[in-house]
């Protein structure tokens, strides 16, 4: 499941940085699922299960933060837009 979403969310990722909006972006669904990969990686530490699958919860923690971070700047570019139109 890990690999399968670390390799949809560069599609994703670049998608939505080319269309420079957020018409098709849940910035809630985006939160849940960070919220999931870090209570993934708190799981690992605290149940002392460290090991490689730990590797795939920060790099699609990581996947997902830059979704949040192009969420904003796409908000941004559309507020500014919409205050020259």
């Amino acid at each position: 499941m890990l690999v399968c979403f670390a390799a949809s969310w560069p599609f994703s990722l670049v998608k939505s940085y080319r269309a420079r909006t957020n018409a098709s972006t849940s910035i809630l669904f985006m939160s849940i699922v960070l919220l999931g990969y870090l209570f993934g990686i708190v799981n690992k530490f605290v149940s002392d299960e460290v090991n490689y699958v730990l590797a795939f919860y920060i790099f699609d923690l990581g996947l997902v933060s830059l979704g949040i971070m192009i969420y904003f700047r796409n908000k941004r570019l559309e507020d500014t837009a919409r205050t020259r139109a």
